[in-house]
């Protein structure tokens, strides 16, 4: 019935749609125009309709007719909230709709193409919320009119690109956040050069007795110790050293301060930070740590058994993320073994969330204790875990905690039995055992038993067609399905699964066929002809692909109906020069709004930039980036 409605709207117009998103978004506004043969009731329109659309879906209507076109700017008037998270919209758009946007109490950019000048015309007093995401072009001269025009601000989020000017930058941090009196929620992300990332955090900085929650990235180990000690909620903090081993001493904290969340990444996780934030956040529920070290050598006080004693202090304690990621430098905390995690799990039993990575000292002992110990542990994410068996999953059926998510990534010693022992699970939704190359065929027949699974990840799996066969025996309501790096599954078995798994095809939004030899044109014809819902599609390094598939993906189904939102294709060596026309063709991917093209022809194309402009709402990245470009994208300047 929506639809059709729609359809007779376009139906009523008298003027063909020739404007792009930002002119209509230009001509939104002024008196109401006379009525041009519209008949639905314009409080149908505004109430039941328009509110539904999303801005893209705005604009389009605008064009068809006069009637439209001030019913729109009628609903921009009164959106409560603005997202523009799900596509890159260009400056020129946001500025024409800003000065619209009346009641908007929260805001929602991604600011790839978006210029400082077009982020200053939305803000205002009226604003609560302010999210600036993927910021490339955006100065660091533009904080302190975040401060002064937008004093009333709860929840602020920020990701900036490194431009090696940590000076101008603290600078402008310290100007914008004295303004900013009712701050409860702050995030900095400062994406680029290592010396202009570790520059956030330092003594002197102001921050709002309101903050509940703070996430930052990167900073210094040391300076964020020093924050967190001012941030500390107890007056009588005491002096004496917390850990001997460690020789730290607490200093007198600062009172008001209630600081319920707090996130970092850092240059490294030691003992003496834990030791900061447990004597000074004592009212912490979600504690989130992450280093990326450049080098072993740079640890000088690294994470203990001693250090994970302390966590047991923090009564509140429901969410806990501790990880060394592996980004810069293959390191792990070697200084932790089963002792540590066995008296993290029972001094935190009331644990809901745990999520541990490059504990490679850490055997099955420890990381089991977890799952028994934790009585209302939800989720459970081990990353880099070399000593993790199956035999960590022991007697699952006589563990109390409800598992909803369980990831276990990169453990090469973990096999289909360890899904095994999960498949009685009555709660388990999110399975994900990314790059552990020791599952195959067996563990997909546990997991048709796991009737409420919505997202799978198999990739690096050693699995086959007669797996996924299996798999579309069970009636699963997966939405989410990644089979990356699966180089023993060919078109055969993703054919098999979309057409015998009734729910699945009806279901599943996201899938991932990338890296996978075996997919050609078939496979992706059956992906197209099947799937209901599909809205995001990577299939990079599939080198058998050729215009084929992009000409079945251009057309879509149903009539020629565009559902693609993502699509990645980069690497797929196969297509040729023909997509430069299929690209040109007006009528398609209008849906289209992430495109991924590294390393394919289009990267020769000197006209394909002007193609791109025809779709002012489409991204395509050149850089290889994975769907969305939410990692790299400041490199894109």
């Amino acid at each position: 019935m929506f639809r059709k409605i729609i359809g007779d709207m376009k139906n009523c117009s008298k003027r063909p749609r020739e404007k792009t998103a930002a002119k209509a978004a230009e001509d939104i506004g002024g008196a109401p125009p006379p009525r041009d043969g519209f008949l639905l009731p314009n409080t149908i329109v505004l109430s039941e309709i328009l509110t539904r659309l999303e801005l893209d879906a705005l604009c389009t209507v605008a064009c068809v007719s006069r009637t439209l076109r001030s019913l729109v700017s009628q609903s921009l008037m009164t959106l409560p909230s603005l997202d523009l998270s799900a596509f890159s919209p260009n400056g020129e758009l946001v500025s024409c709709i800003a000065p619209r946007l009346g009641a908007v109490k929260s805001v929602t950019i991604d600011c790839l193409k978006v210029y400082e000048c077009s982020i200053v015309s939305i803000l205002g007093p009226h604003l609560l919320e302010l999210n600036l995401l993927k910021c490339p072009w955006l100065s660091y001269h533009v904080l302190p009119s975040i401060g002064e025009k937008c004093p009333n601000l709860r929840n602020l989020v920020l990701e900036l690109a490194g431009k090696n000017a940590p000076e101008i930058f603290r600078k402008s941090f310290v100007k914008m956040l004295q303004n900013l009196l009712y701050l409860e929620h702050l995030s900095i992300k400062v994406r680029g050069t290592e010396s202009d990332a570790y520059s956030l955090t330092y003594v002197d900085l102001f921050l709002p007795k309101t903050l509940k929650s703070l996430k930052l990235q990167l900073v210094n180990e040391r300076d964020a110790g020093l924050l967190i000690e001012k941030l500390g909620d107890d007056r009588e903090s005491s002096r004496k050293m917390v850990n001997p081993s460690t020789s730290i001493t607490s200093y007198q904290g600062f009172s008001g301060f209630t600081l319920t969340c707090l996130s970092l990444v850092l240059d490294a996780i030691s003992d003496r930070l834990v030791a900061s934030i447990t004597s000074s956040l004592r009212l912490l529920v979600e504690l989130d740590l992450e280093d990326r070290q450049c080098s072993e050598a740079k640890v000088l006080h690294d994470l203990t058994n001693s250090g994970l004693l302390l966590l047991g202090s923090l009564r509140y304690l429901t969410h806990l993320s501790i990880v060394r990621s592996r980004a810069n430098y293959p390191a792990s905390f070697k200084r932790v073994n089963d002792v540590g995690i066995l008296v993290l799990a029972e001094s935190c039993r009331g644990l809901e969330s745990v999520r541990l990575g490059g504990f490679s000292k850490v055997t099955d002992a420890g990381f089991s204790s977890l799952v028994h110990s934790c009585h209302n542990l939800k989720k459970l994410e081990i990353l880099n875990a070399p000593l993790l068996s199956d035999l960590a999953f022991h007697d699952m059926i006589g563990a109390v905690s409800p598992l909803v998510e369980l990831k276990l990534a990169s453990c090469n010693l973990i096999t289909s039995e360890a899904v095994a022992e999960l498949a009685s699970s009555s709660t388990l939704e999110v399975l994900d055992t990314y790059s552990c190359r020791s599952i195959a065929d067996p563990c997909l027949d546990y997991v048709s038993r796991l009737s409420k699974l919505t997202s799978i990840n198999l990739g690096g799996a050693d699995i086959t067609d007669s797996g996924l066969g299996a798999l579309s025996k069970g009636d699963l309501p997966i939405t989410n399905l990644c089979l990356r790096g699966c180089t023993r599954v060919t078109d055969r078995g993703i054919i098999r699964l979309l057409n015998d798994g009734i729910r699945i095809k009806k279901k599943l939004s996201s899938l991932d066929i990338s890296n996978m030899p075996g997919v050609s044109d078939r496979a992706i014809h059956a992906v197209i002809s099947c799937t209901d819902a599909l809205t995001e599609l990577r299939m990079r390094s599939c080198f058998h692909v050729t215009n084929e598939s992009f000409q079945i993906l251009a057309s879509g189904k149903s009539g020629g109906r565009n559902f693609l939102r993502k699509l990645d294709i980069s690497h797929c060596i196969g297509f040729s020069d023909g997509l430069v026309e299929l690209l040109q063709q007006g009528h398609s991917f209008l849906g289209l709004r992430w495109l991924g093209v590294a390393g394919t022809y289009l990267v020769k194309c000197s006209d394909f930039a002007a193609i791109c402009g025809m779709q002012p709402c489409l991204t395509v990245c050149f850089e290889g980036c994975e769907v969305g470009c939410h990692d790299g994208w400041q490199y894109h300047i």
